[in-house]
């Protein structure tokens, strides 16, 4: 049996500061380009704002913010990846992370995934720091995040 048939296929997002995220390819509803979210009064830093999306008001978040990394200004040609979220919330079935540029397609198998052990506790929202090939990327931990999300709005609603 050939190990292609175990691969799956992912999306490598830069996220700016010089991290990445590695998603399956199935958590990736879009990616359109980037517009200036509207800001949400008393929200947290991380969460740049709201932005219209196919009926929906789309919550914009920097991953870097988010997790504590070096953060970026949004730079040209910045996209907006809509995720979709995994806790069945009716309120938040989407939510966006800005990337620096068009995310790509990877292959993932599990020859190629490797663990990065450095010995450092993931920041919340990380759920493992990994190498595809030559990139290291994290690979978030989705529910946290759109717990997040969700406790940030619920505050400022």
């Amino acid at each position: 049996m050939s190990t292609e048939l175990n691969d799956i296929r992912g999306v490598m997002i830069a996220v700016g500061g010089g991290g990445r995220l590695l998603l399956p390819n199935a958590n990736v509803a879009e990616v359109i380009s980037y517009s200036e979210p509207e800001r949400v009064d008393a929200a947290p830093e991380w969460l740049l704002g709201v932005a219209r999306w196919r009926g929906w008001r789309l919550p914009v978040l920097s991953f870097p913010q988010l997790v504590g990394w070096p953060s970026e200004t949004v730079q040209l040609g910045a996209k907006l990846a809509v995720l979709k979220a995994l806790g069945g919330n009716p309120r938040l079935p989407y939510f966006a992370v800005v990337s620096s540029g068009f995310p790509r397609l990877v292959s993932v198998s599990r020859e190629r995934l490797l663990p990065v052990e450095d010995m450092r506790e993931h920041p919340l929202g990380v759920q493992a720091r990994v190498q595809l090939g030559e990139d290291i990327a994290v690979i978030p931990d989705l529910m946290t995040v759109e717990l997040l999300v969700d406790e940030a709005l619920s505050k400022v609603a």
